[in-house]
């Protein structure tokens, strides 16, 4: 079973004029088969919280505590958060050319199990996740992510959650730049592992339309560094009837 527990967790980021704080006390537990939107405003702090729990080193925790099945993330490398079942969905996926998308599977997968996997069946896995992504099987040749097109490097990311398959999840934006096609593709990807009912969800999104295709358990409201509100879908579809105001306005007169 997989609980992922944030709490009162601070961060500031590194900039050239110094530390910047930018959440200030978040607090959330995603239990196992819970899919928790995020939703926000630009700049209100929703990258820094996927970035800062998967140790990106610009981001400082300050204060409190990350905890997957009781680990403390916190204190772990970023490879060490990986192992322990962590998974980040980057927003702009990087390119590593001169790795294929092949190697650089079987290579993540061999260091999350500790056991490479058999090469004749790995194909297999590799070719039917990327056709499930709707990625031609030549993808498995190329350097992951060079040369791919917005909608190509996030229906990879979710090939990618498919075959680690870990514990938690968190998707930062995974929806942004995606046409109708992709997003569908890209939702189903993500129910597909959330239909295992062990795993746990964080889906960051400016949009509510990639929620008419997965179905949230909480949506949260997130301004100013904080979740000032929360609900279920409903929530979702009000905001996406008043917008995000009200909750800035409010954050700024608190």
């Amino acid at each position: 079973m997989s609980t992922l527990v944030i709490s009162d967790l601070h961060v500031d980021v590194l900039t050239e004029e110094g530390n910047k704080p930018i959440l200030k006390g978040v607090n959330l537990t995603v239990r196992p088969g819970e899919i928790h939107a995020i939703m926000g405003p630009n700049g209100s702090g929703k990258s820094t919280l996927a970035y800062a729990i998967a140790g990106h080193p610009k981001y400082e925790i300050t204060r409190g505590s990350v905890t997957l099945d009781g680990v403390e993330l916190t204190e772990l490398s970023v490879d060490e958060r990986a192992r322990a079942g962590l998974f980040l969905a980057m927003q702009y996926p990087v390119e590593v050319p001169g790795v294929s998308v092949a190697n650089f599977l079987r290579t993540a997968k061999t260091a999350l199990d500790g056991v490479a996997p058999k090469v004749r069946t790995w194909v297999k896995d590799v070719e039917g996740a990327l056709g499930r992504m709707q990625l031609d099987k030549t993808f498995s040749a190329r350097s992951v992510n060079e040369g791919f097109s917005g909608g190509e490097k996030k229906r990879h990311e979710i090939a990618q959650l498919e075959l680690l398959n870990p514990k938690a999840a968190i998707l930062d934006e995974t929806d942004s730049g995606l046409d109708i096609d992709a997003l569908k593709i890209v939702s189903e990807g993500v129910n597909r592992y959330s239909a295992q009912g062990d795993r746990a969800v964080v889906l960051i999104t400016h949009y509510t339309r990639i929620l008419r295709y997965i179905e949230p358990t909480f949506v949260h409201v997130f301004v100013d560094g904080r979740i000032v509100a929360e609900g279920g879908k409903e929530l979702a579809e009000n905001l996406e009837a008043t917008g995000y105001e009200q909750y800035v306005k409010a954050a700024a007169n608190a």
